[in-house]
């Protein structure tokens, strides 16, 4: 997949780095990653010469028919972890188990803390049930990792990618072995969390909205709910003015 699927998206879309030097050559590390694209756990493992495993969700995987066989297949080769994501807290625990055990292995975890694409391309509020827990259960290291234009490559609803060259910033290591052990702090796992999340912002340059984006993704739903109920009665009542025109005009 490496050679296959790396290899074609650095010849098409020629990627720019920095700070790769930051990635150890070996041992386990966590990548802390803001997410603006699907595309995103692709263009990352394709300039790395080591191996990143993401966790996706258990859908990709579990799909029927030859295109649900071709799509596990693929979600797989590109060293994607399947987590049920049917229960909120399950689906926590199930994310934090699956990288311990990539950290255990001596390889690299790849996570995003927002916990879902942003619906903008602003960076949300980190979430510290994942990436902090994993961090200071095993002691690894974590690597900020900014994407750059990727949401401009493949926007959320968008099949065919648009060719352009996306940018990756690679941060120095951050080492929050201090608080090893103290996973189950809720404040200690905040302010990790909050600290890798001001790294990607200085590494991203994006602007910061302290609120999940899971709760921005559902404000935006709202608006757009209220938007076309505001529009549906404006024609409604415009159709009704008409008529009423039609009539006095008869």
């Amino acid at each position: 997949m490496k050679f296959s699927i790396g290899g074609s998206l650095k010849l098409a879309f020629r990627p720019w780095v920095e700070g790769l030097e930051n990635i150890p050559a070996e041992g386990p590390a966590i990548l802390a990653s803001n997410h603006l694209s699907f595309s995103d756990s692709f263009f990352l493992p394709a300039v790395l010469d080591r191996k990143v495993t993401f966790i996706a969700k258990a859908e990709y995987f579990t799909s029927p028919g030859v295109k649900g066989k071709l799509t596990a297949a693929f979600f797989k080769g590109v060293g994607q972890l399947p987590v049920d994501r049917s229960g909120a807290r399950g689906a926590g625990e199930a994310a934090v188990r699956s990288g311990i055990e990539v950290i255990e292995r001596g390889e690299l975890f790849g996570i995003y803390p927002e916990g879902t694409r942003s619906p903008d391309g602003r960076l949300y509020r980190g979430k510290p049930g994942g990436l902090a827990r994993v961090a200071l259960a095993t002691g690894a290291p974590v690597i900020p990792v900014a994407m750059i234009d990727t949401e401009k490559i493949q926007p959320p609803g968008k099949v065919v990618p648009k060719l352009m060259r996306p940018g990756i910033r690679i941060g120095k290591p951050i080492d929050f072995s201090r608080y090893h052990g103290m996973d189950g702090d809720r404040f200690i796992l905040r302010s990790v969390t909050d600290e890798v999340m001001y790294e990607i912002m200085k590494l991203s340059g994006q602007e910061y909205v302290d609120i999940y984006a899971t709760a921005a993704k559902r404000q935006i739903a709202d608006a757009e709910k209220a938007e076309k109920a505001a529009k549906a009665a404006a024609d409604k009542n415009a159709d009704k003015n008409d008529k009423g025109a039609e009539k006095a005009a008869e």
